[in-house]
């Protein structure tokens, strides 16, 4: 479906985007990824869109692609529909629901990870929503090809550790899991919420909080975690450098069973 250009979406980032997994014959989580997304849907001031209407296109996408036996990436993309010139919306928006697929073969090797420039707004609603607004990210991810890494690692305007550019952070000290609290700008993203139930059965103490970029630095790993990739450990950041680490290894499995809460 062409996007028209009086989109919102396309004109003012003025939306919301879900990305789930398939694989091949099921979407472990869409549940959950609706219910974030209809919640954005309440922070942002759009209509709720058909619950129904979406698992139907999030579920009908990767056949429609061509990739209905492959491990896919299912995005769900909502707009704020057609709208004039400026900022204001329409007295009555009517969004604009798309679903599309791509192949997104898993993707095991540890990450090189750098600290970006580019800071994440920890006082604006969009640094705790999934909104078209990704602009911060995309110069995040670009500042770590630049450096030849393969992600960035992002902090707020406070200095506080925030998350990767698409990714949430995740580091192991003395025994025990440090993650950014939400508050700092973070996405309260699902695999994020699995790796902490993870833990805590494991009887790993976890702590959300503030931390600056040193934390890493003293860290005995790091991990990244989104829908997709589930765990992936760090190998590298900035100077430090990762081995193997047991707990992390024991996450990536809980996390690799992707219909596991």
């Amino acid at each position: 479906m062409m996007t028209p250009p009086d989109d919102r979406g396309l004109l003012l980032g003025d939306g919301l985007f879900e990305t789930m997994l398939w694989t091949g014959g099921d979407m472990p989580h869409l549940d959950a990824h609706l219910a974030r997304m209809a919640a954005g849907c309440e922070t942002l001031g759009l209509p709720v869109f058909d619950l129904a209407e979406a698992q139907v296109r999030c579920l009908a996408a990767p056949n429609e692609a061509g990739l209905d036996e492959v491990r896919a990436a299912v995005r769900l993309t909502l707009t704020a529909g057609s709208g004039g010139r400026g900022l204001d919306r329409p007295a009555a928006p009517v969004p604009r629901l798309m679903a599309t697929a791509a192949a997104a073969p898993l993707v095991t090797t540890p990450v090189d990870l750098v600290l970006a420039k580019t800071r994440r707004n920890e006082g604006s609603p969009a640094a705790r929503l999934k909104t078209l607004s990704y602009v911060d990210n995309v110069l995040a991810r670009a500042e770590a090809k630049a450096a030849g890494a393969d992600e960035a690692v992002m902090r707020n305007n406070r200095g506080d550790l925030a998350c990767a550019g698409a990714a949430n952070l995740f580091w192991v000290a003395g025994g025990s899991l440090f993650t950014p609290a939400l508050h700092c700008g973070v996405l309260d993203g699902l695999a994020r919420r699995r790796a902490m139930a993870a833990a805590r059965e494991l009887d790993v103490e976890v702590h959300e909080l503030a931390s600056g970029a040193e934390a890493l630095d003293a860290a005995e790993a790091v991990f990244l975690t989104n829908s997709l990739i589930g765990v992936r450990p760090a190998r590298r950041f900035e100077g430090e450098t990762f081995g193997p680490h047991a707990l992390v290894e024991r996450l990536r499995e809980a996390l690799r069973d992707p219909s596991a809460t």
